[in-house]
Parts: structure tokens; C-alpha cells; sequence
């Protein structure tokens, strides 16, 4: 029962600085920076206690006067929500103190390694700041350690005369806690990144073919490939301009949101691709970039089943009658990845653009195909000759409206008509 209240009291002391604009790599850093910090400031509390009680009383003035500041820090962040402050001016004090405690102490061995907690600024630099920045932090933990470590000689020549087992005790913590925290660092570090990459490639799953998605992670070259069978689909939604001119913004989202789901769901029950939307057209592929020898099969029983959503998935909000005109070809295709910024997995060639023609020279609710894909689905499912459409560069061309799966075709009805001119 007590564990609620604990955790709720810890997010609220690593938010303090949390800003409603900021990113979420943003407050998460800022939460993680605060979460190291606050507990740091424990151990500069006790540290400087245990020199106190060994009579060290200017040693202990220094972890103590970390604490003082570190809180200082803290409250004028929790006030300007200013990441860049808060990382500058921690990564300073840990990298500092230390080795001015050092200086105090006499020396690496009378300090116990104290000047090891410097390296916490790096490593917090790797985690918090850019890369190029966290070997600059480096440098200067490097450069302080070979400075601080021969004038400690200097400063206190007698060294502090701490009993043995405390030099060794404060030895073992220092080297435990430090290891603590950048073991902590880095795993949440480590956790970050695997999150932000399976958000990448959640992302890109989304966006292209998940083996697209994949070789493109190992291939940044351009990626471009030819199929030599495929099918392609085009769906389009009948008077839709008129449709949205009478919905809000709003509503003409939301409708297309549903159909497209809907789409996206028989797209992805038969294992073909969505290629892309553009505005109220719909896309899809099969045969690409898998191989398959019924890619028309799987595309026609896509079409169908796409119809009965356009009228069910909208049913009951005033829009029931909408209706599809879709169009198939098949054929060989062109396949590739286009653009360096929202880059694109698009297909070329003639069978794309005789899909696109059957589309846009269909009627409402019919599925207008190609003699390429009527040859190739003729035997399963029943057609009706539709006569010739003219496209633009290839003339005219033959094409043949689907009715259903063969069985269901009315008797005496043929699958099979005479080739047009026959």
C-alpha cells in the first residue's frame, strides 16, 4: 500500500523540471539528470559526515558544499525548466569537486580515489549531450587527473592521516557508488535506445514492406527491384469530393480513417501490400516485394471484400451509400524506395498505370480488370465483358468486370467469353 505513494512522490521529484513543450527524449532526459542528481546528493551528505568524524573538517566542506549547490541547481531548474543549465551545471560540479577534494586530501591513495566520481561527468555527457561534446567532458576529466593528481603533493604535502581501514573503506565506497550510477546511467541509457529504435522501426513498418523496412536499416544505397509478375489494385471512393464538401474537416478525416482501416486489415489478412493512400485513393500490391504466384487471386479477393467494407464499415452515419470503383492489372512492375526525407516505396511501370486507367474508367461498385489478370483468375471467378476502355499511350484496351468466386455466377453464365474481334 505504501509503494503507490513512494512512487508517486519519486515522479514527482524527477519532474520537476518538466516542461509541456518539451519533447518526450527531452523530459526524459531531464527526469533521468534529476534522478541521478538527487541521488548524489546522499552520498555528498554522508561523505562529508564521515570526514567530519575523522577530523577532516575542510574535506568535508567540499562534498557538503556539493549537496548545498547540487539542491541550489535543482530549484532554479525546477523555476527556468532549463535542460541545458541543469546538465552544464551538474556535469561541472561532479567533475570538479572531486578533484579538488582530491587536492585537499593530498593525493589519489590518501583521497581514496575519490577524484573517480569525475568520471561520472563523461559518462553523463555520453547519456546527456551530444557525442562530440562528451569527449570535450573527457578531456578534461583526463586533464585534471594529470594535473590534480602531482599538485595535490603540493597543496598538502603531509596528506591526511586517515587510519587505514577508512582509506580503504572510503576506497570500496567510492569505487561502489560510482559504479552504481554509471551502471545506472547506462542501462537507462541502453533502455532509451532500444526503445527509440523500436519506435524507428515500429515507424518504418509502418511505412514501407517490413523486408523494405529491414534492408534499408543495412543498405542505404538506393533500392530498386523488378518483378515480373505482380499484381496492382486501385481503389478509388465514388463522388467524394461532393461527400466531403458537405462534412467538416473533422468528419471527412474520421470517414476516411475507418475505411482505410478497414482496408488495411483485409490488406493485411491476405498478406499483400498497401502501397500508399493519395487523398481518397487507395493502393495495394501483391507479389511485391514477396513473390507469389496468386497475386491476382489474392488482389481480386481483396477487391471484394474491400466493396462490402466501403458499405459496412461506414454504415450508420448518414454516408452508407458510399461506393468504390476499383481497378486490377497484372504484370511485371518496378519496385524502389524513393526520396531521402519521407521517402516513399512506390511501383512503376505500364501495369501500374493500366490499373490506375481501370480504376479511374470504372463505373461505382464495380471491380474492372485487365485481360492480363482476367486470364490469369478466369477459371476461379466469374466475369462479364465490359468492352474497351481508351488509355492514354496504349490505345484501346480490353477489359472485364469480376463478379464473385465461380460458384457464384448465375446459370448459364460464362466465365470464359470470346476475346474481343473473335
Amino acid at each position: 500500500m505504501r509503494a503507490d505513494p513512494l512512487r508517486n512522490l519519486a515522479a514527482r521529484a524527477v519532474g520537476i523540471g518538466s516542461d509541456p513543450s518539451d519533447s518526450r527524449h527531452v523530459r526524459e532526459c531531464k527526469q533521468l539528470l534529476v534522478g541521478v542528481s538527487l541521488m548524489v546528493l546522499p552520498a555528498g551528505l554522508l561523505w562529508g559526515a564521515l570526514y567530519w568524524a575523522f577530523d577532516e573538517p575542510a574535506a568535508a566542506l567540499f562534498p557538503w558544499g556539493y549537496t548545498v549547490v547540487s539542491v541550489v541547481v535543482l530549484a532554479v531548474f525546477s523555476k527556468t525548466h532549463s535542460f541545458r543549465f541543469l546538465r552544464a551545471a551538474e556535469l561541472a560540479l561532479i567533475l570538479v569537486v572531486p578533484a579538488l577534494l582530491m587536492l585537499v586530501l593530498g593525493g589519489f591513495a590518501p583521497s581514496s580515489g575519490v577524484i573517480l566520481w569525475s568520471l561520472l561527468a563523461p559518462l553523463g555527457a555520453v547519456v546527456f549531450d551530444a557525442p562530440r561534446r562528451a569527449w570535450l567532458w573527457f578531456a578534461a576529466f583526463l586533464a585534471l587527473l594529470v594535473a590534480c593528481v602531482p599538485l595535490a603533493e603540493v597543496v598538502r604535502p603531509d596528506t591526511a592521516d586517515l587510519p587505514e581501514g577508512a582509506v580503504l573503506a572510503f576506497g570500496a565506497l567510492n569505487i561502489a557508488a560510482v559504479s552504481l550510477i554509471a551502471f545506472t546511467l547506462l542501462v537507462t541509457f541502453a533502455k532509451q535506445r532500444e526503445v527509440a529504435q523500436r519506435r524507428v522501426e515500429n515507424l518504418l513498418a509502418n511505412i514501407l514492406p517490413e523486408e523494405i523496412a529491414e534492408r534499408l536499416q543495412v543498405e542505404p544505397q538506393s533500392i530498386a527491384d523488378h518483378f515480373d509478375e505482380a499484381s496492382i489494385l486501385f481503389a478509388d471512393v465514388v463522388d467524394f469530393t461532393p461527400l466531403s464538401s458537405r462534412l467538416d474537416a473533422r468528419e471527412v478525416v474520421d470517414l476516411l480513417d475507418r475505411l482505410f482501416t478497414s482496408f488495411d486489415a483485409v490488406v493485411d489478412r491476405h498478406g499483400v501490400e498497401k502501397i500508399k493512400t493519395i487523398g481518397d485513393c487507395y493502393m495495394v500490391a501483391a507479389g511485391v516485394p514477396r513473390p507469389r504466384d496468386d497475386h491476382a487471386h489474392a488482389l481480386v479477393r481483396v477487391a471484394l471484400e474491400m466493396r462490402e467494407c466501403a458499405k459496412s464499415s461506414v454504415a450508420g452515419d448518414g454516408a452508407n451509400d458510399l461506393r468504390l470503383r476499383i481497378g486490377i492489372s497484372s504484370g511485371p512492375v518496378v519496385a524502389g524506395v524513393i526520396g531521402k526525407r519521407r521517402f516513399l516505396y512506390d511501383l512503376w511501370g505500364d501495369t501500374v498505370n493500366m490499373a490506375s486507367r481501370m480504376e479511374s474508367h470504372g463505373v461505382p461498385d464495380t471491380i474492372q480488370i485487365t485481360r492480363s489478370t482476367w486470364e490469369l483468375v478466369r477459371d476461379d471467378y466469374a466475369t462479364e465483358p465490359r468492352g474497351v476502355v481508351e488509355v492514354k499511350g496504349k490505345g484501346k484496351v480490353e477489359t472485364w468486370s469480376l463478379v464473385g468466386p465461380a460458384a457464384d455466377s448465375a446459370p448459364g453464365e460464362d466465365s470464359h467469353p470470346a476475346p474481343f474481334g473473335g
